[in-house]
């Protein structure tokens, strides 16, 4: 199991939280020291559409210039945002053992997917 995300974000910091005390090993990938894997990138907009990657509500893209904003239209333009924003990703990604992919922390839904 990985779970990619920014150390410092408060979401990233819950779930961390919660899968250790559920016991279970996690890789955690650190965009800020590791980058994006572009590869698992490719896979997360395969996965999950690109528009659930992409944290629109965050400081991040709030103060991407507007011009910048609206380039993000698809999925290569949303991909080549997020390779050079980290940030602008929604966090956390999580790749689960069964090979699903989600975005965000939702503790009940965790629960059920390890049930």
């Amino acid at each position: 199991m990985t779970l990619y995300g920014i150390p410092n974000c408060d979401t990233v910091k819950k779930a961390r939280t919660w899968l250790a005390g559920q016991g279970l090993e996690v890789v955690f990938h650190d965009f800020k020291k590791q980058g994006v894997p572009a590869e698992r990138l490719a896979a997360w907009v395969q996965a999950l559409g690109w528009q659930p990657l992409v944290n629109r509500q965050g400081t991040t893209w709030r103060k991407l210039d507007p011009a910048v904003q609206a380039a993000v239209v698809d999925a290569a333009s949303a991909m080549a945002l997020l390779r050079e924003q980290a940030s602008a990703i929604k966090r956390p990604v999580v790749e689960w053992p069964d090979g699903r992919v989600t975005v965000g922390f939702d503790a009940a839904d965790w629960a059920a997917r390890l049930g």
